[in-house]
Order: structure tokens, then sequence, then C-alpha cells
């Protein structure tokens, strides 16, 4: 499969918050929802790699983690 990468916009103001699913167990996947058509996750021990989905896709993985 060929993914296009595009590199992530400026993420200064990202309002990351824990994600529900991480279960409080210390190795935390984080979330920041308040940058407009980008999903910005990242792992609590390693911030500086952040993975970016778009809305339908954040939806997509969500529904099949339930």
């Amino acid at each position: 499969m060929n993914q296009a990468h595009s590199p992530l916009p400026d993420l200064t103001s990202a309002a990351w918050r824990v994600s529900s699913y991480s279960g409080g167990q210390g190795e935390c996947v984080e979330v920041a929802g308040n940058i407009p058509g980008l999903i910005p996750v990242r792992d609590s021990k390693r911030p500086a790699g952040i993975i970016g989905f778009g809305p339908h896709a954040w939806q997509a993985f969500v529904a099949h983690l339930g």
C-alpha cells in the first residue's frame, strides 16, 4: 500500500489530552482535538512522534476499537 505523507501543521497550540482508551496505565496515547481538519495523536513517552489522522480516518479507527 502506498501512503502519502505530508508535513503536520504547527501544533504549538494543540490542546493534548489523554485518550480515554489508554486506561490510565502511564503509557498513554494523547490526542489533540482542537486542530481543524486533523486529529494529531502521540505517545506520551515520545511526544515528538506525532501522527495525524483525517476526521473520517479517526472515526473509523475509534469505531474499530469499540
